[in-house]
């Protein structure tokens, strides 16, 4: 289901977030529909355990060390990447590193 013709190197590191950002959304919820949970209400307020920036960010330090060269490359340019939204829940650094994060899972998802 990848985009055609598309090199997610070429992409902006926003444009690889946003991606990246409904792929996890989706691989969370499919996650946790699948562990049998069956309350709609129950489900979001899992999901959002995981989606929220801070655990995001938590997920991507956790996972650095464990990353190649090209990896760690995307990660900067979405850590980089200047944002027209501001945090509110969260701090800028946590933001930042969710953004690196989502990036990540757009570039892994576009190269296949």
């Amino acid at each position: 289901m990848g985009l055609k013709n598309i090199q997610p190197g070429e992409l902006p590191a926003l444009a690889l977030a946003y991606i990246g950002d409904a792929v996890y959304e989706l691989a969370v919820r499919y996650h946790l529909v699948n562990s049998g949970i069956a309350r709609v209400n129950r489900l979001h307020d899992e999901a959002v355990k995981f989606v929220q920036a801070k655990a995001q960010a938590r997920l991507l330090r956790e996972l650095e060390g464990l990353l190649t060269e090209e990896e760690t490359a995307v990660i900067r340019r979405g850590r980089n990447a200047k944002s027209p939204h501001t945090p509110r829940s969260t701090g800028v650094i946590d933001y930042r590193q969710s953004t690196a994060f989502e990036c990540l899972i757009g570039y892994l998802y576009l190269k296949g």
